[in-house]
């Protein structure tokens, strides 16, 4: 096996799921029910999401899902928003959402980077505030690709954003390794013909992952040593 790109999955991924995105949904539902906890708790829960408990159900749509889906459960429980309206508040509150990497991502990424593989990132959120995210950690330099649900590719589980990553890099997808932390991610790294990573800094356990994944890691930072392991010689990676 030869390894020569990394392309990865951003919320649960480089950053830690549970402790970005709970303050970004609390704030996001004060801001929708103009400070009302019960209508804030209501709307949690068509998208999967407790305001009372600040914690996301596993099976939560705002894990994997685009904008636009999280705008379309929400929809029937705000009958004066429309669609885009929704998903510009969504989009400008994700902007700003407080992110924690999942691991110092600047060392990591540029340790990656050092060993000449080629890095992207292919995620569900918009285009923009993941750059937003990425520029805010001080990585966005690093990633040679950059792709959000919005970005012209589609979105996972479809493959297309991957694809294009490939295609991009002129690097077949077999030389690729897709890392995620959500089904949605695994599906589209095998339908695109990579092999999978899953981690365990989003929601989904090791027993979800499994059957999609080629290996499942604590975090990224477990990816160099795996890598060593399964590509000996395709790829150098610091011990």
């Amino acid at each position: 096996m030869t390894v020569d790109a990394v392309i990865f999955d951003k919320d649960g991924t480089l950053f830690d799921f549970a402790a970005t995105w709970e303050a970004w949904a609390a704030a996001f539902l004060e801001r929708l029910s103009r400070g009302d906890p019960d209508r804030a708790e209501r709307l949690g829960a068509s998208v999967g999401f407790s305001y009372r408990e600040r914690r996301f159900a596993r099976d939560s749509i705002v894990i994997a899902g685009t904008p636009a889906e999280i705008a379309a459960a929400l929809s029937p429980s705000l009958p004066g928003f429309d669609a885009g309206q929704l998903i510009a508040l969504l989009n400008e509150e994700a902007a700003r959402a407080p992110q924690r990497e999942a691991v110092p991502l600047l060392p990591f990424l540029s340790d990656l980077k050092a060993r000449g593989l080629r890095l992207g990132v292919a995620t569900n959120d918009a285009e923009q505030p993941a750059r937003a995210h990425l520029r805010a950690a001080g990585v966005e330099q690093c990633f040679d690709f950059i792709a959000g649900f919005d970005s012209g590719h589609g979105a996972k589980p479809e493959p297309g954003p991957l694809l294009a990553f490939a295609e991009a890099m002129a690097i077949a997808p077999a030389r690729i390794v897709m890392v995620g932390d959500s089904l949605h991610d695994l599906r589209a790294g095998r339908a695109a013909g990579m092999r999978t990573v899953g981690v365990l800094t989003g929601l989904a356990g090791h027993e979800t992952l499994s059957p999609m994944a080629d290996v499942v890691l604590p975090d990224i930072g477990h990816l160099p040593r795996w890598l060593l392991r399964v590509a000996p010689t395709g790829v150098s990676v610091r011990t």
